[in-house]
């Protein structure tokens, strides 16, 4: 929050997400507690598939742009890694299963500083 505060975006612009555990909890929350409907994921393009996929299955309208600005090491597990996650968001997608924690909604039409955490 402060990164983007830092180039001038208001604070209550920004919501953040302290329980978004998981890309699928992240997303599922964007959608029940934020009320997104429309989304840009900003994300490494070997994640982006997956990121997209989730929140087009949760009723998320979803756009990605790679935040790839260099080559990162360990690529090849990552992608093993992100394989074994396509798996589960798969069936986390199929069965709607909750995030460990959802909490009261904070629709994105609100406050940002709704989210703060001081």
């Amino acid at each position: 929050k402060q990164y983007a505060m830092n180039a001038n975006v208001p604070s209550a612009n920004v919501f953040m997400d302290h329980a978004g555990f998981s890309t699928y909890e992240t997303m599922y929350r964007a959608k029940k507690i934020l009320c997104v409907k429309k989304a840009i994921i900003v994300t490494q393009k070997y994640h982006m598939y997956r990121s997209l996929y989730i929140a087009n299955k949760l009723g998320i309208e979803a756009y990605g742009v790679p935040s790839d600005y260099r080559v990162y090491g360990g690529r090849n597990i990552k992608e093993c890694r992100e394989i074994l996650a396509r798996f589960k968001d798969f069936f986390k997608v199929l069965f709607k299963l909750k995030p460990t924690y959802l909490g009261e909604q904070i629709p994105i039409s609100g406050s940002g500083d709704l989210t703060n955490d001081y």
